[in-house]
């Protein structure tokens, strides 16, 4: 049934899937995430926040790094293959609303998750700022689509080897202390990005959402694997989130939970190498 429809390759490791998945197409909302498992047995689940979607055509889109095992393998798959299982819709929905000027900050292949927030604020009428961040220039992903519906695109990489040289932080700091300054910041992308885009708005008390990529397993809160703590409280981020105000969360808590399983995660991804020959 989750037949792969159409397959692209963003980058070395970055992938575009789109994926034959009717019921979920039918049902998503801007925000909302999947877990994909590439069998039905044994294999891991991924969650993977929905790149895109079409409920006419019946497909969905997701957008991964090959970073582990699962998604080595993942990666490995081609137009045509089935995937075992899609579970999804999940996850709350972004919160759209008439604000006036929203800023999108998307890093690396973060910017894939962000594409669906744009058109959604965009189609209940505010203005869409994006800012498109990775370390480089072949790292830039979805710029054309941005730009076919943002109002603005800036397009910053830590070399300078695409638009301007910096970090997401330069022109996010800038358009806050333009006046008016924006109504709403978003952010998708690595943790300490998004932590260092939450502190630069906290400044000038813009309110600012951050959606939270932390460990998950089964995707319905039973596990706990995915808790943060916001604002103090414990939240399980495939119920609670996946977005969070960003000011309230526990950055450098959330990013410590995240290394937890990083030398496993390492050896299980080497080992994946070996088997499928890419060692």
């Amino acid at each position: 049934m989750f037949e792969i429809l159409e397959k692209k390759q963003f980058s070395t490791a970055v992938f575009y899937y789109k994926i034959n998945a009717p019921e979920i197409a039918a049902n998503r909302k801007a925000g909302q995430f999947v877990l994909v498992q590439l069998d039905t047995d044994y294999s891991e689940r991924v969650p993977l926040t929905i790149a895109d979607a079409n409920a006419k055509e019946g497909w969905i889109a997701i957008v991964f790094q090959a970073v582990g095992a699962s998604t080595l393998k993942l990666s490995m798959m081609k137009q045509g293959d089935t995937l075992g299982a899609v579970l999804g819709p999940l996850g709350n929905p972004s919160k759209i609303e008439k604000k006036g000027t929203v800023v999108c900050v998307g890093g690396g292949f973060g910017v894939a998750p962000l594409y669906p927030i744009v058109q959604a604020h965009k189609a209940v009428g505010n203005k869409v700022i994006v800012i498109i961040a990775a370390r480089t220039k072949e790292l830039i992903i979805y710029e054309k689509e941005m730009e076919a519906i943002a109002d603005e695109v800036i397009v910053i990489t830590d070399d300078g080897t695409a638009g301007r040289k910096g970090v997401s932080t330069l022109p996010l700091k800038e358009l806050c202390e333009q006046d008016p300054k924006p109504d709403e910041v978003i952010a998708i992308g690595p943790p300490i990005m998004m932590k260092f885009c939450s502190l630069t708005t906290k400044e000038y008390n813009v309110p600012t959402v951050v959606s939270l990529n932390t460990i998950m397993i089964d995707g319905t809160g039973m596990c706990g694997g995915c808790r943060a703590t916001i604002g103090g409280e414990t939240k399980f981020v495939c119920v609670d989130g996946p977005e969070f105000d960003g000011h309230q969360v526990d950055w450098d808590n959330m990013m410590m939970r995240a290394k937890a399983y990083k030398n496993r995660e390492n050896d299980d991804f080497c080992k994946a190498k070996e088997e499928l020959g890419l060692a």
